[in-house]
C-alpha cells in the first residue's frame, strides 16, 4: 500500500501537534498527516510536580484523539525508515508513505536498558524516576518514606529532555526532608555525567546556594552503569580524562534515576541523522541541511539547546513560517535563536525561571531578576503553564 500526503508530520507530541495546528490555522485546506503510534498524550513537565506530591499525574494524560487537530489525518503507526531521495517513509507494518514536505517531531528515546539492573528494580527498592508516567508517583512515596541516610539523584551523560528535571526533584526532596525534620539525617548526593550543575552562570549561582543550604554533595563526569536494587547499591564509572579509570560503588537509601537518552533508533540510523544521531537541521531555520523539504523541531532535532517544551513553543512558529515559505518557492528566512526555558523548582513554593538562548545568555520574560527564587514563578509552573499547554499551545495559539 502506498499513500501520499502534502505534509507528513512524524510525532503526535507537543512539537508535532502544535506545528500541525499552526499550519492549519493558516490554511485549513492543507493535506496534513500525523504519524503517531500512541493512544495517549502526556504533559510531561508536570511529572516533577507529581513526583513531589503536588500534582495529580492522571491530569497530565489525555487521549491522543482529543488533541489531534480535526483537519489532520492521524496515521496510527510507527516509522521504521526514511527514503528522502524518493520523499518517502516506511512504517513498521510495511506501509510506504510519500510526502511533498516532512516534519520530524518524533521526540526522544529513553534508554532504560543501558543501566544494568534498572528495569528489574525501578518502582521498588526505593529506586524511582520522574521520567515515567507509571513511576513518577513512586518518587513521592520514596521521599515520604525517607527517614535518613543516602539520597542519590542521578543525571546521565547524555542530553535529556528538560535538563533541569534530574536535579529539581532533588531540591524538592531536600525541602520536604527539611519540613519533616529529617534533613539533618540526610546525605544528599548528585551524581552527574555533566561538567557542572547548570550551564548559565546567572542561574547556576542560585542553584549552588540551594545545594549549599541542603548540604548536597556534587559529583560530576560520572556515568551510572548498574543498579542493584535489593542490596541498595549503584555503580558509577568516571568519564572524564581525570577519572576515566575510576569506578565508584555507592550505597543508597533512595535513588532517583534519569535514564540515558538519545534520538529514536529509526532516526539515528537514518540518512537524516547527524554524527550524534539527531536530525541534522540548520539551527536557525530548522530546515534539514541536505534535504530542503524536510524540517525538524523539538527533542529529535539536532539543536544545541536544552530540550524543553518552552523551546518547542519558540521553534514551532519559525518552522511553520519557513515551511510555508519553502512550499511557496521562497527561502527560509525566519530564525530561531536557541531560546529555551527551565522552570527550576527549588522547593515547595519556590522556583527559578531560567530562560536563555544558544549563547547561554539570559532571555528573560519578566521585568525582574529571574535568578531569584520566587513564589510567583512557582504558581506559573504549577497552575498557569499546564492550562496554557492544553488550551493554547497544542491548538497553535500560543
Amino acid at each position: 500500500m502506498s499513500l501520499k500526503h502534502q505534509i507528513i508530520i512524524i510525532g503526535g507530541g507537543n512539537a508535532g501537534i502544535s506545528v500541525a495546528s499552526r499550519l492549519l490555522l493558516q490554511n485549513n485546506l492543507l493535506d496534513i498527516a500525523i504519524v503517531e503510534p500512541s493512544d495517549k498524550h502526556y504533559y510531561q513537565p508536570a511529572w516533577t510536580l507529581a513526583g513531589s506530591g503536588v500534582f495529580d499525574i492522571s491530569k497530565t494524560m489525555r487521549n491522543e484523539a482529543d488533541v489531534m487537530p480535526e483537519n489532520a489525518k492521524w496515521i496510527k503507526g510507527k516509522v521504521s525508515g526514511f527514503d528522502p531521495e524518493h520523499n518517502a517513509i516506511t512504517l513498521e507494518d510495511g506501509t510506504r508513505l510519500h510526502y511533498d514536505f516532512l516534519v520530524v517531531a518524533a521526540g526522544i528515546q529513553l534508554n532504560w536498558d543501558e543501566i544494568k539492573g534498572l528495569n528489574e528494580t525501578l518502582g521498588k527498592n526505593n529506586v524511582c524516576s520522574n521520567y515515567s508516567y507509571d513511576y513518577a508517583p513512586y518518587t513521592f512515596e520514596c521521599i515520604q518514606n525517607f527517614k535518613g541516610g543516602k539520597a542519590i539523584f542521578h543525571n546521565p551523560h547524555t542530553p535529556v529532555k528538560c535538563g533541569g528535571a534530574p536535579h529539581k526533584i532533588m531540591y524538592m526532596a531536600a525541602d520536604y526532608f527539611r519540613k519533616k525534620g529529617v534533613l539533618d539525617k540526610a546525605n544528599i548526593q548528585y551524581w552527574s555525567g555533566g561538567t557542572r550543575l547548570f550551564a548559565v552562570p546567572k542561574y547556576e549561582k542560585t542553584l549552588l546556594k540551594v545545594c549549599e543550604r541542603a548540604h548536597i554533595n556534587l559529583h560530576f563526569m560520572v556515568k551510572l552503569v548498574e543498579v542493584d536494587g535489593p542490596n541498595k547499591k549503584a555503580r558509577f564509572v568516571g568519564i572524564g580524562e581525570q577519572n576515566k579509570d575510576q569506578s565508584y560503588e555507592v550505597a543508597f537509601d533512595m535513588l532517583h534515576v534519569t535514564p540515558p537518552q538519545s534520538a529514536p533508533d529509526f532516526i539515528r540510523n537514518s540518512p537524516l541523522a547527524n554524527s550524534t544521531g539527531w536530525v541534522d537541521v540548520d539551527k536557525y531555520s530548522l530546515q534539514h541541511v541536505r534535504y530542503a523539504n524536510i524540517f525538524s523541531l523539538g527533542d529529535a532535532a539536532g539543536l544545541p539547546t536544552s530540550k524543553t517544551g518552552a523551546a518547542i513553543r519558540k521553534q514551532a512558529p519559525v518552522l511553520v513560517e519557513n515551511l510555508i515559505a519553502v512550499m511557496n518557492g521562497q527561502p527560509a528566512t525566519a530564525q530561531y535563536n536557541g531560546y529555551t526555558s527551565c522552570p527550576l523548582l527549588t522547593g515547595y513554593g519556590k522556583l527559578v525561571l531560567a530562560e536563555f538562548d544558544y549563547e547561554n545568555k539570559p532571555q528573560e520574560t519578566f521585568p525582574f531578576d529571574q535568578s531569584k527564587e520566587r513564589w510567583s514563578m512557582y504558581i506559573l509552573k504549577r497552575h498557569i503553564l499546564p492550562w496554557l499547554y492544553w488550551a493554547k499551545i497544542l491548538p497553535g495559539k500560543a
